[in-house]
């Protein structure tokens, strides 16, 4: 039987202009690698806690803190718990609680000499890490699009003179997919 492939499309919630991604991943993969694709794709840096909710159930890294009430992510592949049409979350980061919505769009089967997992599309850069959440990185937009903004200067500078909450490059986040997934 062909390897199966999982079309998801990923959309941080809370947060407009909308920052999502689409991205196709192998359904064997445990929701642990999932965690990778999902950091990954959005950009975040994986220096906070996460957790999956799917179909009422908690699942990442149990024991780390000893408040969480998971089940191991490490034992749970994509395919075992989803198919299309499928809905879940992931949060990342308890303190600035970003949320993501994920959607099966589609299954299939892999195609031959493709390599997995790919990013197909998205939209925007994915908030930088500690901004604050969905209202901090709304701020911050504001602030960087209005030079006359009290805070522009200051919030250029902290975030640094590269990031462009506009841009997105699925080829650069297929490559990091790729090396890193």
């Amino acid at each position: 039987m062909p390897r199966q492939i999982f079309q998801l499309r990923i959309s941080l919630a809370g947060v407009r202009p909308a920052v999502w991604r689409r991205v196709l991943v192998p359904g064997g993969y445990t929701l642990d690698r999932l965690h990778r694709v999902v950091q990954l794709a959005i950009g975040w840096r994986d220096c906070h806690l996460h957790t999956f909710e799917i179909d009422g159930m908690q699942y990442g890294e149990p024991g780390l803190d000893g408040e969480l009430a998971v089940r191991d992510e490490l034992d749970v592949r994509l395919d075992a718990v989803l198919g299309k049409g499928g809905r879940f979350h992931y949060t990342y980061d308890f303190g600035d609680w970003w949320e993501h919505d994920l959607l099966v769009e589609d299954v299939f089967a892999a195609e031959v000499g493709e390599r997995y997992p790919t990013c197909l599309d998205g939209e925007r850069a994915g908030p930088p890490e500690d901004v604050g959440g969905p209202q901090g990185f709304l701020l911050l937009v504001a602030a960087l699009d209005d030079p006359g903004h009290p805070e522009h200067d200051s919030l250029r500078d902290w975030v640094g003179a590269g990031y462009d909450p506009s841009a997105f490059d699925a080829g650069r986040t297929t490559t990091l997919l790729r090396r890193f997934c």
